[in-house]
């Protein structure tokens, strides 16, 4: 068998990869450099908007029990025979109207690409080719599995797995995590591994938030009489079990009120995408546009400090849905602030979180 460590203690002018190579038996399988793998991991998309594509995609996040925590033995007949029956034919129209039909593919995909692409050159610019970044969704296309896979395959001994998702949900960050887990399951050898926390409150997250507020109020001729900063929701039960998503999203809406020096009227705390019967977080970004319509705020502003990218919920649910429900109720100027997508800003607060998070495991090289 191959001895790593003494293979590498030997070697001065040849590099380890040259040094791993030399001490290998003719019959041992190829070792790669170690390296680091960084595997940015979102939500997902389905593969089109087709109803077999909606219908594999929904399928996969409905079941799953951290999204919907009802028992399977009264979930799953509903689900299978009414729901994914016919919400794949009126999500897949959402989807085809904000389909990215040039790349085929959904602006979430996009987005994530475009946004790997900027932190792989930033990492390359602190830590050579010793950093590996990739991402992964959650449901859909590319697997979180396909990915640890190809991590392992270029040498990745180690894993930093970073859910993008500013605030901690157990419907989000957790069942990414539980991904990643089970992904690691396959793996003969298991690489050393860490989960990147929420950064809700990470004073670069809040500056770039900031400044895409900023931006967008600067573009306005006439400012809007509130901010609306609409986070996903999810159960208020949740939150009684102990879930810290709210009291994150109220954290980072404090912290944005108070980097752009605002009264507290000036923003305000709604929760969207409401599904089922019960009782979710309160108050309903839909219902909320409606009332500051009807009580003479006309001119609003929406923003989605939650998701990292653009997607069905802020392009289809905020900028058409929400749009509408506050001009039926009397509002006259509505505009959606996008996500932080790609932004620069954007690239360097999640660059910065990846660089914390990496810190005992590699050095930057400047």
């Amino acid at each position: 068998m191959f001895d790593a460590d003494e293979g590498l203690a030997e070697g001065t002018e040849m590099n380890r990869a040259e040094i791993m190579h030399s001490h290998l038996p003719e019959d041992h399988p190829p070792v790669q450099r170690p390296r680091i793998g960084v595997l940015l991991a979102n939500l997902g998309t389905p593969d089109n908007y087709d109803y077999w594509s909606m219908r594999r995609y929904l399928n996969e996040f409905l079941s799953d029990r951290r999204v919907i925590d009802y028992s399977p033995w009264i979930w799953q007949p509903l689900l299978q025979t009414i729901i994914l029956t016919k919400r794949p034919f009126s999500s897949g129209a959402a989807y085809k109207s904000i389909w990215n039909h040039e790349a085929g593919e959904s602006p979430l995909m996009t987005i994530t690409k475009d946004q790997t692409a900027k932190i792989k050159a930033a990492m390359a610019e602190r830590y050579g080719d010793d950093v590996i970044v990739d991402f992964c969704m959650r449901y859909g296309n590319p697997s979180t599995r396909s990915k640890v896979r190809s991590l392992a395959e270029q040498g990745c001994q180690k894993i930093l797995f970073f859910p993008l998702y500013p605030q901690y949900a157990g419907a989000t960050t957790a069942t990414a995590n539980d991904q990643f887990f089970r992904a690691l399951l396959y793996e003969k050898w298991q690489p050393t591994v860490r989960t990147v926390p929420a950064y809700y409150e990470h004073p670069k997250y809040i500056e770039a938030l900031a400044q895409s507020v900023e931006r967008a109020y600067g573009a306005m001729e006439t400012r809007p009489d509130v901010l609306v900063a609409s986070y996903h929701g999810v159960p208020r039960r949740y939150l009684m079990e102990g879930d810290p998503y709210h009291c994150q999203c109220q954290k980072t809406t404090r912290l944005l009120r108070e980097r752009l020096g605002w009264d507290q009227a000036e923003i305000v705390t709604t929760f969207q995408s409401r599904f089922g019967p019960e009782e979710w977080l309160k108050p309903y970004t839909v219902e909320e546009v409606a009332r500051l319509a009807e009580t003479g705020k006309k001119n609003i502003a929406v923003i989605a400090p939650a998701f990292s990218a653009d997607c069905i919920e802020t392009l289809e649910e905020i900028n058409e849905e929400i749009r509408e429900s506050f001009e039926e109720a009397g509002g006259e100027a509505f505009t959606y602030i996008p996500c932080l997508n790609d932004d620069d800003t954007h690239v360097e607060a999640l660059s910065t979180v990846i660089d914390e998070n990496l810190s005992g495991w590699v050095a930057p090289r400047r």
